[in-house]
């Protein structure tokens, strides 16, 4: 399976619960120490959202500065729902992992490392979003295989550049999709703190 033929499915399980969340939520912690929901959620909107189509498409991405706050705006969520679709239909397309491509506009990389930064993005953080807000992100099998073996590809760089944190041990027996939360530096038993 070609991970061109998931983006859909991953834009949608993030979207899913993108979709879920209560204004109250917006100020919990979650797994990312540094970030709350709010600040979680603009970031898997500004990646997935509004530069995620662009660089798929080998354009400049849109200029929108990184602390750039998106659920100040109304509708947000749809908004976004509307954005990551056209995203994920620009990464299903296999041009888009020909060559390369860049996130910021500047330097570039090839095109199949960013798409797996893209997944990562829907997947990862809508975990991450998932667990801080008392939801459960469904990642059916065909989506677990390709982030896993994605997330093992990038581990090592991702954890160099602090993407990534330390791995977290997790059983040989657990779900491919607990094992790749756990290479990619998080805990998934990971609850919001009462």
């Amino acid at each position: 399976m070609e991970p061109a033929a998931v983006m859909t499915r991953a834009s949608e399980a993030a979207v899913g619960i993108v979709s879920g969340i209560a204004p109250e939520d917006l100020d919990r912690p979650t797994p990312c120490p540094e970030l709350t929901v709010r600040g979680l959620v603009n970031h898997l909107i500004l990646w997935t959202g509004v530069r995620g189509r662009a660089v798929a498409l080998k354009q400049t991405p849109e200029g929108v500065a990184d602390g750039h706050d998106f659920t100040a705006e109304a509708d947000w969520a749809r908004t976004y729902a509307v954005r990551s679709a056209a995203t994920a239909a620009a990464w299903s397309d296999p041009r888009a992992w020909e060559g390369e491509t860049s996130l910021t506009g500047g330097g570039s990389m090839p095109a199949p490392f960013v798409g797996g930064i893209v997944l990562c993005e829907w997947l990862l953080h809508g975990w991450d979003l998932a667990v801080a807000t008392d939801q459960k992100l469904t990642v059916d099998g065909e989506l677990a295989e390709i982030l896993y073996a994605d997330t093992a590809g990038r581990a090592g760089t991702a954890r160099r550049y602090g993407a990534f944190g330390p791995e977290v041990p997790v059983p040989a027996s657990a779900p491919l999709f607990d094992r790749a939360l756990g290479l990619s530096g998080r805990d998934p038993a990971w609850r919001r703190p009462a």
